[in-house]
């Protein structure tokens, strides 16, 4: 991390989005957006696919964000980002941070190819991905990182039958030099990986857990406390990959050689889980424990 870790007593007054915006209420990616702008800095372009965000922020010429946007196509958004960064170095312009800020649907399926392709050329921008475990702006379709198990309208009723796709990892394959999770829950850790994100130089991506009242099944009021959750039982852990080393941050470092919840809670709190039947709990328990075993024997 960062050697000054952030409070919220240094973290900038400043705010980069209006009050007013057209998410839902109890929206994860309302605090991912407000906190994430912060750290980025007014020297911003960003550059954004069809997506929750592009509903939040609104349309021309009435915008809840404060920084220039570029509104791209699902599949183009990394492609996009590369073809700013090649305006702004015709301009000479080099201090300008690029950002493609794109859902998981956006990240983990449509958008993968020109992500991956931006990856291996090695182009100098930050990737942010807000997870949100569905195509929820166009009516909670299942996503490539949809869990196993989750009531989606295009999934069974017994919900996705397959395992959710770790797109960190799929990125940190690519070998590039900053891979990070981050979650709405934990605000200032995410701050700190973005600021960090930006003294790098190459490709950066951080992928951000953000929980969707809507999409979920749970009141808007329990957004941060799921998110806790889903890290203190260890099913979604917070972490860096920073020059191909591993570093579990955050809350998920002081959950090693500590009893963690049990994720059978963190499913409960959200009917889109309902379909989850006691032995695949169990299953998905060992899994994690499994997981986490690995962690502490490191």
């Amino acid at each position: 991390m960062t050697e000054k870790t952030t409070t919220i007593l240094n973290l900038p007054e400043e705010e980069l989005v209006h009050p007013g915006n057209r998410a839902c209420s109890g929206c994860g990616l309302s605090i991912v957006y407000r906190i994430g702008l912060k750290a980025l800095g007014r020297d911003t372009i960003l550059v954004v696919p069809p997506s929750c965000l592009t509903v939040l922020q609104g349309l021309y010429p009435i915008a809840a964000t404060q920084l220039p946007c570029l509104n791209v196509t699902f599949a183009s958004t990394a492609a996009a980002a590369t073809g700013v960064l090649g305006a702004l170095r015709a301009q000479k312009r080099k201090k300008t941070t690029v950002v493609a800020w794109a859902g998981d649907g956006g990240t983990s399926d449509i958008g993968i190819q020109s992500l991956s392709g931006a990856c291996e050329r090695g182009e100098d921008f930050i990737f942010i991905c807000y997870d949100n475990e569905a195509y929820m702006n166009t009516g909670v379709q299942r996503s490539g990182t949809t869990p196993q198990g989750v009531i989606t309208t295009t999934t069974p009723i017994r919900g996705k039958l397959q395992k959710k796709k770790e797109v960190p990892a799929i990125i940190a394959a690519h070998g590039i030099d900053y891979v990070a999770t981050a979650s709405a829950a934990y605000p200032l850790d995410l701050y700190d990986k973005i600021k960090k994100a930006k003294t790098i130089s190459g490709p950066k991506y951080i992928h951000v857990h953000t929980p969707c009242p809507a999409g979920w099944g749970f009141e808007p009021r329990y957004t941060v406390k799921i998110g806790k959750m889903a890290v203190e039982t260890g099913l979604y852990d917070l972490y860096e990959i920073e020059h191909s080393k591993f570093t579990l941050t955050g809350q998920s470092q002081k959950l090693i050689g500590k009893k963690r919840k049990p994720v059978a809670e963190y499913f409960k709190t959200q009917s889109r889980f309902k379909a989850l039947s006691d032995k695949k709990i169990e299953e998905i328990q060992k899994e994690i424990d499994l997981k986490w075993a690995g962690y502490e024997n490191k």
